[in-house]
């Protein structure tokens, strides 16, 4: 992959700018790399209550407040990984999250991934559409072999694992905007970007409330 690498400044705007420019281009780890097809952003402390800074910097979301351009990793449900990127100038708090794309390189590696030992029968895995090796944030972070010691890494170094590539941008006019899957709070800001008809396109999923058995 020897394309150039998107600079910082790209990273150092409000991430509802960066997001939708984030489609179509590359994110590059090792022999996998996926082609950003849709993505959501998350603002600034005190400003979006879907974000994970809103009550302002913990352990947990340092990175967000750091250089823009930076990989934020975080641990959800007890069970996934899911990577953004940070947005905005150092010690602001935003961050777009890449939730699915399409391998365009490393397919084998991915497909292993998806599938470790004990996690399906060898027909099943060959089964898996491509479509869906990284579709959804959870799985997009499996077939690109990103966990917890990737948080806050450099994805602007031009010899950096992961990093971002120029890849060739979406057409404006293919651009779809419309409320972030399964938030509960700030539900219909309409900051889940994604290009119009592409297969590796997660399902929206509006948030329900869970309820305790009785």
């Amino acid at each position: 992959m020897g394309e150039r690498v998107l600079d910082r400044e790209f990273f150092a705007r409000p991430a509802p700018e960066v997001a939708p420019e984030l489609l179509g281009r590359v994110l590059a780890h090792g022999a996998v790399a996926v082609r950003l097809t849709e993505v959501e952003a998350y603002g600034p402390p005190g400003e979006d209550a879907a974000s994970h800074t809103y009550r302002g910097r913990t352990p947990r979301n340092a990175v967000m407040f750091g250089p823009p351009g930076h990989m934020y990793v975080y641990f959800t449900y007890g069970m996934h990984y899911c990577a953004n990127l940070v947005c905005l100038p150092e010690g602001q708090g935003s961050g777009v999250l890449m939730r699915a794309g399409e391998i365009v390189a490393g397919h084998d590696e991915a497909r292993s991934r998806r599938h470790r030992p004990g996690t399906g029968s060898p027909l099943a895995r060959r089964g898996l559409p491509d479509r869906d090796l990284a579709r959804g944030p959870a799985r997009l972070a499996v077939a690109l072999g990103i966990g917890r010691e990737h948080n806050g890494l450099d994805c602007c170094a031009d010899d950096g694992t992961p990093r971002i590539l120029e890849g060739t941008p979406a057409v404006p006019a293919s651009i779809r905007s419309g409320p972030r899957t399964g938030v509960s709070s700030a539900a219909d800001v309409p900051w889940r970007f994604w290009i119009d008809g592409d297969p590796t396109v997660s399902p929206y999923r509006k948030h329900v409330p869970r309820t305790r058995p009785t």
